[in-house]
């Protein structure tokens, strides 16, 4: 009997499980390992930083919508016109004649002068010629210095000589002057006063006075100091003594004058003087161009006072010989009139043989009160220090 075969995979050959699990577990942990998910003991540790996720929010803002544009305002029709009522015709006013104002005398100007110094030629009765007018500030012009003829005890100081600027003067050396003086006060006169002038100069700087004694003691001081400059010259301070002092400044740097009696400032002009300098300033004007001043010519110049500053007006008029207890003189006579209440009459006589210094000065109160100087002696000084 013929045995039965067994089939053909009971010859084959066994394939080794284990080999094939060992292949499986190889696969798997390469793929861990392509994969990053080994174990932390199989492999190198990752960087903390690499496990970090950092997100960041931008926040977008929207775009700014245009504003829309403001509606054109509706015009409005206009009312229509009120009808025109006719107005009666005015009645006829009999024809009055306007009564003309008041003039008022001696008006002070309304500007400031624009020279430094106002000075012009009056016109003589009989002369009909057009006056020439004197060199000024705004003149751009400069004048020679011209010298005196008639230098006289003054003019031997080393300092006495022409000052350059737009007009021609020619300022006295140092001088000391010695008045007699005769006064009315009230219905007593005063005798036995003296006056005393003393002028220091050294060519940039002055110092001026001008003191009444009586018995030794000072009635009255005046007192002047300032500078030597283009236009001659220029105070900065000037003060008046009787038994308290009143002084005024004068303030270039700002242009205005500054009082010490709580008056307010005014307004500095060029060329200005005080009641004492002015008296030197026009004889420096005679003395630098004597022509330039015939009869009737008239100066003008801010005059300033312990109180308030004018424009003073000087009338040049003719010479006169002259007695005074120093001797005969041939002078020339200035006079200022008082333009208002209460302004004083000041005449001086200024004398070419002593370089146009003063040999008489007399000032009359509106009251009928004066006092009058007359010369006396007079003393030319070295000294260069004011």
């Amino acid at each position: 009997m013929p045995t039965a075969a067994l089939p053909d995979a009971l010859d084959a050959p066994r394939v080794p499980w284990r080999g094939l699990a060992l292949l499986t577990a190889l696969v798997a942990l390469a793929h861990l390992a392509l994969l990053g998910l080994t174990p932390p003991g199989s492999g190198p540790r990752p960087s903390p930083l690499a496990q970090t996720f950092i997100t960041r929010s931008i926040v977008i803002a929207p775009a700014p919508q245009p504003e829309p544009p403001a509606a054109a305002p509706v015009a409005q029709a206009p009312p229509p016109p009120r009808p025109v009522r006719p107005r009666p015709a005015p009645r006829p006013r009999p024809a009055v004649a306007p009564t003309p104002e008041p003039a008022t005398e001696h008006a002070m100007p309304t500007e400031s002068p624009p020279n430094d110094l106002i000075a012009q030629a009056g016109i003589d009765a009989g002369d009909a010629t057009t006056p020439e007018p004197a060199a000024s500030a705004s003149d751009g012009s400069a004048a020679s210095g011209a010298s005196s003829s008639n230098a006289g005890a003054a003019a031997g100081s080393d300092t006495a000589g022409a000052i350059p600027g737009p007009a021609t003067l020619q300022v006295p050396g140092s001088v000391r002057l010695g008045f007699a003086a005769t006064a009315q006060q009230g219905a007593q006169p005063l005798q036995g006063v003296f006056g005393e002038l003393v002028w220091l100069q050294d060519g940039s700087q002055y110092d001026l006075k001008l003191a009444w004694t009586f018995l030794f003691k000072t009635l009255r001081s005046q007192h002047s100091t300032g500078r030597i400059g283009p236009t001659g010259i220029e105070p900065l301070r000037f003060s008046d003594t009787r038994r308290t002092e009143v002084a005024s400044h004068f303030d270039r740097d700002k242009g205005q004058v500054v009082f010490s009696s709580n008056v307010p400032s005014v307004m500095l002009l060029a060329g200005a003087q005080d009641r004492l300098s002015v008296v030197l300033q026009l004889g420096a004007l005679l003395a630098g161009d004597p022509a330039h001043y015939p009869t009737g010519a008239v100066i003008a110049v801010q005059t300033v006072g312990p109180r308030d500053a004018e424009i003073w007006t000087f009338n040049v008029e003719g010479e006169e010989e002259l007695a005074v207890p120093a001797g005969q003189f041939q002078a020339r006579k200035l006079t200022r009139n008082p333009r208002k209440p209460f302004d004083d009459k000041i005449e001086l006589w200024l004398a070419p043989a002593l370089g146009w210094l003063p040999v008489r000065i007399r000032q009359t109160q509106t009251n009928g009160d004066f006092i009058d100087l007359q010369l006396r002696n007079q003393n030319a000084l070295r000294t260069a220090n004011p």
